[in-house]
């Protein structure tokens, strides 16, 4: 049997690109940060979450590119708000490009069921959450046909969405 790649170690192999699309409006509310984030309590995200800041720095150093869509209901949540409020300093600062497409503009589009991550358009990462938006379990699947559908449906996202920057929390 073969073991399993870590999320790390996926992201460590990945060569060209890691893409990452959200679609929920609120995750892991039980989140310290996100806890902290609600009573007012300042963050630093490059050091709340430093792992993640360094492997994602690491990745772009090396010439990955990593981009991050998020679909979110608008008015957005207060789960998205506090996400939009750590971006700057977490995901653009490891450079991530990151852009978000309300729900209402993505209501043609053909969309996987589930959040995914998709390294060098062939392996698949697909998150499962319950209904609260906690994290149940991931799927790692190298099959071309869930590939496609997820490159596909990023890119489609990626092209209607809006640059991080410009994006406004109604």
């Amino acid at each position: 049997m073969t073991r399993t790649p870590t999320f790390e170690e996926l992201f460590r192999d990945c060569q060209r690109t890691a893409v990452h699309l959200e679609m929920r409006d609120a995750y892991m509310k039980s989140d310290p940060a996100f806890i902290d984030w609600k009573a007012g309590q300042a963050l630093d995200p490059a050091e709340r979450w430093a792992d993640w800041h360094t492997l994602v720095t690491a990745a772009t150093s090396r010439g990955v590119e990593v981009r991050r869509a998020r679909i979110v209901s608008t008015p957005v949540s207060e789960y998205i708000r506090f996400e939009y409020d750590v971006t700057d300093g977490l995901n653009l600062a490891a450079g991530e490009d990151v852009r978000w497409l309300s729900r209402r503009s993505a209501t043609d589009l053909a969309l996987p069921g589930n959040d995914f991550w998709l390294f060098d358009s062939s392996l698949v990462l697909v998150n499962y959450f319950d209904g609260d938006g906690e994290n149940m379990e991931v799927e790692l699947t190298d099959a071309p046909e869930v590939a496609k559908l997820c490159e596909s449906a990023f890119e489609a996202v990626w092209q209607r969405a809006t640059p991080h920057a410009q994006f406004a929390l109604a």
